[in-house]
This record gives C-alpha cells, sequence and structure tokens, in this order.
C-alpha cells in the first residue's frame, strides 16, 4: 500500500472517504482542489471556535487527515499540462464530481487511459455514468430519500424523516474501496487498469435488502416503526435516571426474556400479556412503558451494568462527550492525536480495522488548501522552479 500513489478528483464525503481509507494505510494521495470552488466540507461547521475558514473545518479534518492538497483551477487554459504530468504519476484516479464532468477538462477515462493504459480509475457519483437519471444532481439527504430510507424512518402516526446523516456517503466507499483493491489486484497480475463505476443509489439500496425482499416475495410494502423491531420485544430507547440520560434495550429469545423479567419484574413472566413474542408485540405500550417505570429510577450505566450481568442486551446511550471518554475508545486505540497548523492538535478517530502486518496510522494532519501544491510540481512531479512560478503568477494553481 505504500507505493500507491492516488490521484484524488472528490468532493463531498463518499469519494474523500474512499481515498480517506488508502491514505490511512500508507498510500500517497494527492487531493486536487480550488480556492474558487473549495470542497463543501471545508465551509461547513464544526468549525474550531465558531470561526468559518477552509483550514478550520472539522468534517474536513476527519475526511483528509494522511493526504497533500494541491490547487488547481481545472479551467485554466494552462492546467491540463499540470494534470496530466499528474496522471502519468499516478496509479490510480478517484473522481466524485456529477457525470459529464471530468470529460468538461478533457479527464473522461477514454482519455486518461491513454496517457496510462494501466490506470485505475474510480468514479462514484449519485446514479451512476449512465442511464436516464444519471446526470441529475444530488447529495446525501435527498438520496437517502430516493433510496426509500426515509420512508421507513419514523413513527407509525407521523410523517416519514430524513436520516441526520448523508448516509449513502457513508456506505457507499465500503463498496467502492473492495472495488478498486480488486481491480488493482486485477492489475497486479495482468498489468491492465480499468474503470469503475460505482453508484452510491445503489450501494445504498443494499441495506435495504430484507425490506426490498418482502416487497418483492410478499408484495407487502415496509411502514415506519419507530425504535420498534418485529423480532424482538421490548425493543427500544428508554429513560434512565439523570438529564437526558437514556439506555437501550433488545429482546430477542425467550432466554433473554425471562432475564430481564428476573431482574426487573418477574411478576411480567405470569402476565398474559407478555407470555409470548406475538403477545408482547401486541401489548408493546404497556411493556415499554412498564420497562421505563424500571429503568427511570436508575442510572443508564445501572441498568446495563445489571442486565448485561445476566446477558441481556443492552448499552447506554452515549453522546459525543461521553464517547471521547469511553474506555473502550479512549486513547490511541480510538484516537489518534495530531497536530494541524490552524487547529492545533485535536483526536482524529482512527480506523475501525486493524492490518496486523500495516496497521491504519495518524501520519499527518488534514491539509491546508494548496498546502502542498509547490512540493508536489518541484519534487514529485520535477517541475523547476521558474516553470512553477511561472505558473503560479498566471494563476493556475488558485
Amino acid at each position: 500500500m505504500e507505493q500507491l500513489k492516488v490521484l484524488d478528483f472528490t468532493w463531498g464525503l463518499a469519494g474523500p472517504l474512499v481515498t480517506k481509507y488508502l491514505a490511512d494505510y500508507g498510500a500517497t494521495v494527492v487531493r486536487i482542489e480550488s480556492a474558487v470552488r473549495p470542497c463543501g466540507t471545508r465551509v461547513s461547521p464544526p468549525f474550531l471556535n465558531g470561526i468559518t475558514g477552509v483550514d478550520r473545518a472539522g468534517y474536513f479534518a476527519f475526511y483528509n487527515a494522511n493526504k497533500y492538497s494541491f490547487s488547481l483551477d481545472l479551467n485554466h487554459p494552462k492546467a491540463k499540462p499540470v494534470v496530466r504530468k499528474l496522471v502519468d504519476w499516478a496509479d490510480v484516479v478517484v473522481e466524485s464530481y456529477s457525470p459529464g464532468t471530468m470529460e468538461k477538462w478533457g479527464l473522461g477515462y477514454e482519455e486518461l487511459s491513454l496517457l496510462r493504459p494501466d490506470l485505475v480509475m474510480l468514479r462514484t457519483s449519485s446514479q451512476g455514468q449512465d442511464g436516464p437519471h444519471s446526470t441529475y444532481s444530488s447529495f446525501g439527504i435527498p438520496l437517502v430519500g430516493l433510496a426509500g430510507f426515509s420512508h421507513i424512518t419514523g413513527w407509525p402516526d407521523r410523517s416519514c424523516l430524513p436520516l441526520p446523516s448523508a448516509y449513502s456517503d457513508l456506505v457507499t466507499p465500503r463498496f467502492a474501496a473492495a472495488a478498486l483493491l480488486a481491480a488493482l489486484d486485477y492489475r497486479r497480475r495482468t498489468g491492465e487498469g480499468q474503470c469503475i463505476d460505482c453508484s452510491q443509489l445503489e450501494a445504498s439500496l443494499h441495506f435495504l435488502t430484507p425490506v426490498i425482499l418482502d416487497y418483492t416475495f410478499n408484495n407487502r410494502e415496509a411502514q415506519r416503526t419507530g425504535n420498534a423491531h418485529v423480532a424482538s420485544c421490548p425493543h427500544g430507547a428508554y429513560r434512565c435516571l439523570g438529564e437526558n440520560a437514556w439506555c437501550a434495550i433488545a429482546v430477542f429469545d425467550d432466554r433473554q426474556w425471562h432475564a430481564l423479567c428476573d431482574i426487573c419484574d418477574p411478576g411480567w413472566l405470569g402476565d398474559s400479556r407478555f407470555k409470548t413474542l406475538l403477545r408482547r408485540k401486541k401489548h408493546e405500550t404497556e411493556l415499554n412503558c412498564a420497562l421505563e417505570e424500571w429503568t427511570a429510577r436508575r442510572t443508564p450505566e445501572e441498568v446495563v451494568a445489571r442486565l448485561q450481568s445476566s446477558a441481556v442486551p443492552a448499552s447506554v446511550i452515549e453522546n459525543a462527550r461521553d464517547l471521547y471518554v469511553d474506555p473502550q475508545l479512549g486513547g490511541e486505540k480510538g484516537f489518534w492525536f495530531l497536530e494541524h497548523p490552524v487547529l492545533g492538535r485535536y483526536p482524529h478517530l482512527g480506523q475501525p480495522s486493524q492490518l496486523s502486518r500495516l496497521p491504519a496510522r495518524g501520519r499527518r494532519p488534514s491539509p491546508c488548501l494548496g498546502q502542498h501544491t509547490e512540493p508536489i510540481c518541484t519534487q514529485m512531479l520535477g517541475m523547476s522552479d521558474n516553470d512553477f512560478l511561472e505558473l503560479y503568477r498566471a494563476g493556475v494553481f488558485f
């Protein structure tokens, strides 16, 4: 992985997260940016101390650690020769613009592959590179609705809700990175490159497989169910003792149900309303109220400790502060502490998968906009100082 060279034309979340995987495991990733139109994550909160700035955004800081930033105005007539040098350097090109954008700049796969027949190119967009809707503009929240998630999110007696994040942007990179590694393995064995077209809509649909199968096989359309689960009861979030304190509990089998009753109220075992899963589902509201009467008198930690001691699935519902001090995640295990020229020292979430022979690590913080343009030109691409200055004065590196 340390020998892999990646040219990163990505935007938003999905594309940068793909290249972040590669960077965290040692690949050299050069991200092409421009002050003319900085990435949305550079201009989105949270900002350090609430002060806006393209180098002060926490969102960007997370998705772009371990990368280099190269500032380039791709619309400038003198930019294309610079891009050709970068493509000649790279093993992989990743882009996440709307279909047709790279072609407008003369950077589509057909043209780039003429320069580098062994080039691997990954293209991820909302609905893929072709088809009647491929050119529709979209972002995470609208795409979540188009994929069907919003229809089943919320409470049965209320309107549908969007997910609180760009879910499609967060699941797509798992598919895209796996496809990219497969293409690199194919190139290693054959010497041939290829283009990968990854639709964020289609990647997201895989996480609705049970819902889609239930409709296609049983003609049954999923509805909003709040915190309920068709095969579990009780199943939900329950108020606990303390300010905005909650726990999550899920009971899936008779052993767990009996253990829950032994801890909370043995009388539930003899209650005809709760004898079986089907009857508990029928009287779910009453059971949830009774369970919350018990949890509301105890802290989340006490509830979880007692239930977990009997192997009943339960967890404290943590907020961001709780996660930061969680003993399971704390210190170097869950966070990398990086030193940024503007943000200062900050905790960065590490990778959840650790390879024994190639551990992911935080080698450098996210770059400031255009921070590495000059050294990449003069050292990596072999450009003379005079040539760099001429292009700089012409406004190419902006």
